[in-house]
């Protein structure tokens, strides 16, 4: 199989890509831990999750491996799990998780279908460049909420709505030592800081006794099996329920996230032939066929994971280093009740929430914010997202604001037809619809 890879082409060797490969693994592994635990406060069973995950993961790295040649990998995305867990069902008594993941399921098919035609390109190019970067800040800044909400560092006030936790509390003590330990690993720049400080924090709740093992090892299973098998159903849920906005949140958020994120670590391993991708189009399949097998099984949309870029600093150049990728995530399926005990301790994995959510939020410093019709309505989505526990309604209120500013400017003429047509429809929605 190494001539599909191009190895001499591409400069590396076997021994380089089976490095870059663990080195990319071991910066992203932290994703069968900290998505099983969101996804089970939606009452998706936790080893249903676990598996999930793999699954997709292995799916959507193995195509984009197999038939892309690129060393980026493929998983569930932070953000949307939690979007799934705290706004989709959370907020919605008669949304269940099963009708939700038809939302993904049909998302996952609607974003195929773009993957091969024009239409998603010109999508990208439609929508405006702060617009991305705020969607890209609220989902960081939201996510970073979360992992200080699940450990009490942050609690519900009566009346200013939140407030400072107990900080003597054992949870909240955890909290921080395992942020601080991952701090100074990321500062010292070490592969994998992410799941090493969940390791370190987890050893230190075991000696405080917050955590047990009742086992370390088992074979894989899905306890409610195949959740999506009927698509017709699927799309029936999603006209049912009302759940176009939802759609519309995945599959947007999940293009940008996405396409930034493959052009981003293709341009750092230095295989872009100038302002074009090659293979783009299997390299987008890999995320839209994994994010759809992944929703009949039980986990959120996937995207690209900008981890990659560390697998590519270690010398990864292609589809070797993402299969060792999937080989190594293969074998980690056998250790879900060494995760499960984890994820009984949120302490465990909240520092990694909250570091994603700093990471997401640089993006903020590409924002216009000397041009108050481009930075308002991404301050507004920044804004909104964390405070409505919704990236769909910051969304919305950031597409709905942004042509009206542009109008009253007297810059009608700047924004894309399609974004009209998108601000009428949010505003449609919330007006009208439940949300």
């Amino acid at each position: 199989m190494m001539f599909r890879f191009h190895l001499k082409e591409n400069n590396t060797t076997v021994k380089t890509e089976l490095l870059a490969g663990f080195t990319t693994f071991m910066t992203m592994v932290y994703i069968v831990v900290v998505n099983p635990i969101i996804l089970s406060s939606a009452g998706v069973p936790f080893d249903q999750v676990f598996l999930a995950t793999i699954i997709a993961t292995v799916i959507g790295t193995l195509w984009m491996a197999l038939m892309a040649n690129y060393p980026i990998a493929i998983a569930p995305g932070m953000g949307l799990n939690a979007y799934f867990a705290f706004s989709v069902v959370g907020t919605n008594t008669n949304i269940t998780y099963e009708v939700a993941f038809a939302a993904v399921f049909v998302a996952g098919v609607i974003f195929t279908i773009l993957s091969l035609t024009s239409f998603r390109k010109k999508l990208i190019e439609a929508i405006p460049d702060n617009l991305k970067h705020g969607i890209t800040a609220g989902i960081g800044l939201f996510i970073a909420f979360i992992g200080m909400r699940m450990t009490g560092i942050i609690v519900a006030h009566l009346d200013n709505l939140v407030a400072l936790g107990d900080l003597h509390s054992s949870s909240v003590i955890l909290a921080f030592t395992g942020l601080a330990v991952t701090l100074i690993l990321m500062a010292l720049n070490v592969n994998g800081a992410l799941f090493i400080g969940m390791i370190v924090t987890g050893a230190i709740a075991y000696f405080t006794g917050q955590l047990e093992f009742n086992g370390v090892v088992a074979l894989p299973s899905l306890p409610e099996g195949i959740i999506i098998s009927n698509p017709i159903a699927a799309f029936g849920d999603v006209i049912e329920y009302g759940l176009f906005a939802v759609v519309f949140s995945f599959l947007l958020v999940t293009i940008f996230d996405t396409t930034g994120t493959m052009i981003g670590v293709a341009q750092q391993a230095g295989l872009m032939k100038g302002k074009t991708m090659p293979r783009a189009r299997q390299a987008l399949l890999a995320d839209s066929i994994a994010a759809t097998a992944g929703a009949m099984v039980g986990t959120s949309p996937t995207s690209a994971y900008i981890e990659s870029s560390s697998g590519v600093a270690a010398g990864g150049r292609t589809g070797l280093t993402t299969v060792t990728v999937s080989v190594l995530f293969i074998a980690a399926a056998f250790f879900g009740p060494l995760v499960s005990a984890v994820s009984g301790v949120s302490a465990i994995t909240a520092p990694a929430l909250i570091i994603v959510g700093s990471l997401m939020m640089s993006s903020i410093s590409h924002i216009k914010w000397g041009e108050i019709d481009e930075a308002f309505p991404a301050f507004l989505i920044i804004l909104s997202m964390p405070l409505t526990s919704s990236i769909a309604t910051g969304i919305a209120l950031g597409f709905i604001s942004y042509p009206i500013l542009k109008i009253v400017k007297g810059k009608w003429k700047e924004v894309h037809f399609l974004v009209y047509l998108f601000a009428v429809l949010f505003a449609y929605q919330l007006v009208f619809l439940p949300h």
